[in-house]
């Protein structure tokens, strides 16, 4: 089982935002456009994010138990590219912040 399904601290840490063109406004398979707000004329985020704490609308279940995301298939690009690891192979320290912040210990092998 991948360490994100008994996580999700990502989907509750961060503004996820994205190019509005993403969104099934524009694409049928895209990231529900009612699950999103307009943040600036040309970006949308997930409904949620953009707050002091945020939590995406689309994440359900308790963070550091069972996760799972209600719109997995149609994500953002900016779901899609986030992951425990960064582009250099290297533990993400996003993620590591982000479970931090929910007293989760860090990734330390995948």
């Amino acid at each position: 089982m991948s360490a994100c399904l008994s996580c999700g601290a990502c989907c509750a840490s961060f503004r996820v935002s994205f190019y509005w063109a993403e969104t099934t406004e524009v694409i049928l398979e895209g990231v529900p456009q009612e699950l999103t707000d307009a943040i600036a004329p040309f970006y949308n985020c997930m409904k949620g994010t953009n707050h002091k704490q945020p939590r995406c609308i689309a994440l359900q279940g308790t963070v550091g138990e069972t996760v799972s995301c209600s719109i997995y298939a149609q994500r953002s690009s900016t779901c899609r590219e986030f992951d425990m690891l960064d582009e250099f192979g290297q533990i993400n320290q996003a993620c590591t912040q982000a479970r931090a912040k929910y007293y989760l210990l860090p990734i330390t092998q995948i």
